[in-house]
């Protein structure tokens, strides 16, 4: 399995923009180098060809209703995790950690457990490793896709593509079954209700789990030896760097 498929699906993950526009063929033959499916293979090229062929707005402004109202479909890890409790900003302190033991820095407007950027992160760190991690998060990617599948959404396509590469077992009938009730928390009453709600400022209690385990730890190979450079930024001096040397050139995120 050719893990560059987590960079690819996470760029499509992401606010969709030009570059995504400039990529559409590179991203392409990731796709059909990634060993997947064919089925899955040629929905996923579809999901592709189909948006970068509309209006860049027009993505932009369905990616909007879709993913940044209510919290059903939020597209952080811990949100489905811990919600707003105060073990939400420890488990973010020990992603942060294990980005740092594997040599990135992430920039201080990110958020860890941005999926599109961890999705990133687990592209450099080797097939075994990245299918374990996200067989460790396959319930929070069983959710999302189930839900995204619930509202007839292309982007679950997404998902579905990282439970094959997870080869996760996930039960997704299970999960279809308790969101069949869920009300959709995108309208109008639902978004004022949650402004209405009070600000919970998180705290550093510890964590009994959060997303990876010691046994996830990039190993020194893999720290020198990675797939695709990340662009990242460093947290003191907001140094652009890019792949696991601070200092290394700047190469194209899809080759």
């Amino acid at each position: 399995m050719n893990m560059q498929i987590l960079s690819v699906v996470s760029r499509l993950l992401d606010y969709p923009n030009e570059e995504i526009l400039m990529n559409e063929q590179a991203m392409i033959e990731v796709i059909e180098q990634a060993g997947l499916k064919t089925e899955l293979e040629e929905r996923l090229i579809e999901f592709l060809e189909n948006n970068v062929a509309r209006d860049l707005m027009d993505w932009q402004a369905e990616y909007d209703g879709l993913f940044e109202r209510g919290r059903s479909l939020a597209l952080w890890l811990f949100e489905h995790v811990h919600g707003e409790s105060r073990d939400r900003g420890q488990a973010m302190v020990d992603l942060v950690a294990t980005y740092r033991e594997a040599g990135l820095e992430i920039s201080q407007h990110e958020l860890p457990d941005y999926i599109p950027l961890f999705l990133e992160f687990l592209a450099t760190q080797g097939a075994d490793n990245g299918r374990a991690w996200l067989c460790d998060v396959e319930h929070i990617l069983g959710l999302l896709f189930c839900r995204l599948e619930k509202r007839q959404s292309p982007y679950a396509v997404l998902f579905e593509t990282l439970l094959f590469v997870a080869k996760s077992k996930v039960d997704l009938k299970a999960i279809r079954e308790q969101i069949a009730s869920e009300k959709r928390d995108d309208t109008k009453a639902a978004i004022d209700k949650e402004w209405q709600e009070e600000e919970v400022t998180f705290g550093a209690d510890s964590v009994d789990q959060a997303c990876g385990s010691a046994s996830r730890k990039p190993s020194e190979q893999q720290r020198r030896d990675q797939d695709i450079p990340i662009g990242w930024v460093d947290f003191e001096t907001g140094t652009p760097t890019h792949g696991s040397q601070p200092n290394s050139p700047a190469p194209s995120r899809l080759q």
